[in-house]
């Protein structure tokens, strides 16, 4: 792990020679239940603090404010390609690639997965957000996809999951097991019992999988757990439960 001034960024031996973090809550503007570093534009919290927060990665991710990439995440398997600054308006898209250096990319999540990927060789980068449906539908294949359109091979490419919800804070119904089932009924592996008929699922697991299966050369999760750790980690599910109105977005980063 790394830390740049007052921001805790978490980082991956598998991603080394690229400059990247997977960012948590610490060294943020923001106050209240957006204690931190929330850079969701999407969140009720005030304009200017998640500004503040958005120029504080982009600063130390070594890029001015407009090459910092976003996209209006929507939990589709859409990957789109950048080049050198923020397309505004955003596009519609949950992965971003790039083989521009110097422009960072950066997806928001708050429970669900963030991926960030790297072919060193080739010299294009890839981050995606990958909740379950997105994961499920083929987000994580999307992204390998455009990254091959720009030069990359999936067999060079590094892929790591960040801080993300774990199995044991993810409880589901069997409607939810009923979808993986049907998907492939080897998901099954991914989810163990619970109270009544209730299922504990595990996405990371399962994001792992997809990867392996799409053929990326190495694959990791950092192995931290967004609702069970509210000091370092948003969470949209530990919200809920706390009966909160809204909740903060963390973000992770990737350039060249």
């Amino acid at each position: 792990m790394t830390v740049t001034t007052s921001l805790e960024i978490i980082t991956s031996d598998l991603l080394d020679g690229v400059r990247h973090g997977f960012f948590t809550r610490r060294g943020g503007a923001s106050s209240g239940i957006f204690k931190g570093l929330n850079c969701g534009t999407g969140s009720s919290d005030q304009t200017s603090m998640v500004d503040t927060n958005r120029a504080r990665v982009a600063d130390a991710m070594g890029v001015p404010i407009l090459q910092l990439v976003t996209v209006h995440q929507t939990h589709s398997a859409r990957a789109v390609a950048v080049e050198d600054a923020q397309p505004l308006p955003r596009p519609e898209a949950d992965a971003i690639v790039t083989a521009t250096p110097g422009t960072a990319i950066a997806i928001l999540t708050a429970d669900c997965q963030p991926v960030l990927f790297a072919d060193r060789k080739a010299g294009v980068i890839g981050a995606a957000h990958a909740g379950w449906r997105g994961a499920v539908d083929g987000v994580l294949d999307s992204t390998l996809e455009a990254m091959e359109e720009l030069g990359a091979r999936r067999e060079n490419t590094h892929a790591v999951i960040g801080p993300s919800i774990s199995q044991r804070a993810y409880e589901v119904g069997p409607e939810f097991f009923e979808t993986f089932f049907d998907e492939d009924r080897e998901n099954s592996m991914f989810f163990i019992n619970g109270e009544g008929d209730r299922f504990l699922f595990d996405l990371p697991a399962y994001g792992l999988h997809r990867l392996r299966r799409a053929g990326v050369g190495q694959a990791e999760w950092t192995r931290h757990c967004t609702y069970s750790d509210p000091e370092r980690f948003f969470s949209y599910r530990r919200s809920v439960h706390q009966g909160e109105a809204d909740y903060g977005r963390l973000i992770s980063a990737i350039r060249l």
